[in-house]
């Protein structure tokens, strides 16, 4: 199966909440035929909507599965209830969408192995339910799961080996290197578990990573985290997702670029 090239519209988030229909024509217009929306149950029928009349597809989609409460992008957590996985099940058949993504989990729950098995309880009860709708159920890393280490395996391996066969991992490249993990030797590991990474970039340069958000990613290609040779250890990638959660350029000559660059990748 050819690799697709989509983009995590948490990229666009405040160009979104201004302007949905229009953001999502900018986007087609950059050459994207795929997107993963997040937070997307409350405004489903409309996002459905526009991503019809912008001519595109969302294959993947996140939200919170093994969370009780929203996480934040820092992540801080919240009293905000998540809507159950019924609800994130029925709103992603109204957008077409056959995979789910856990997108965070706070990095508090990664302290022990007894915290790691209860969210791999949490993500292996939620695939039953999203398996009846045909829908897939996944988990998306940030940094911590992979500075969290048992007996020198990192967290986020810890969780692939608890998760039942139907779930499967959409690993960040970005923050896996900078959780000081080398991606293309994780990806080598976890093997067919991945269908997805988010390919994005950055400097790693100490002196910009420290705050949220970090200030040092730039388009695919120009950074120091390996995506090509990650992308190419990846048997069972499905897709390569361009995502930034913060640039300071033109955003979206940021992503077509970053488009450009991963549609070459994974055609080579």
């Amino acid at each position: 199966m050819p690799v697709q090239t989509s983009i995590q519209l948490f990229t666009l988030k405040n160009e979104l909440d201004a302007d949905l229909e229009g953001t999502l024509g900018a986007v087609a217009d950059r050459g994207f035929t795929a997107v993963e929306p997040y937070d997307f149950v409350h405004r489903a029928e409309p996002l459905a909507t526009a991503l019809s009349a912008a001519g595109l597809r969302a294959p993947s989609g996140h939200a919170f599965l093994a969370s009780e409460s929203f996480v934040n992008p820092d992540g801080s957590g919240t009293t905000i209830p998540v809507p159950t996985p019924a609800e994130v099940f029925a709103a992603a058949k109204t957008l077409g969408m056959g995979t789910v993504i856990d997108p965070y989990t706070e990095p508090a729950r990664w302290e022990s192995v007894a915290q790691i098995e209860e969210t791999a309880r949490l993500l292996n009860a939620a695939a039953e339910i999203g398996a009846a709708e045909g829908i897939r159920v996944g988990y998306h890393n940030h940094a911590h799961e992979l500075e969290a280490t048992f007996d020198g395996v990192t967290g986020l391996e810890v969780l692939a080996g608890l998760l039942d066969e139907r779930v499967v991992l959409e690993v960040d490249l970005y923050w896996v290197a900078r959780g000081g993990v080398d991606p293309v030797a994780l990806l080598q590991r976890l093997g067919d578990r991945v269908v997805a990474v988010h390919a994005k970039d950055g400097t790693l340069d100490p002196a910009l990573v420290d705050a949220y958000p970090p200030a040092d990613q730039v388009p695919a290609g120009d950074g120091r985290v390996p995506l090509a040779a990650a992308i190419a250890a990846a048997p069972a990638l499905e897709l390569a997702i361009v995502e930034f959660d913060h640039y300071e350029g033109d955003l979206l000559e940021a992503v077509e670029r970053s488009r450009v660059y991963l549609d070459a990748t994974v055609a080579s």
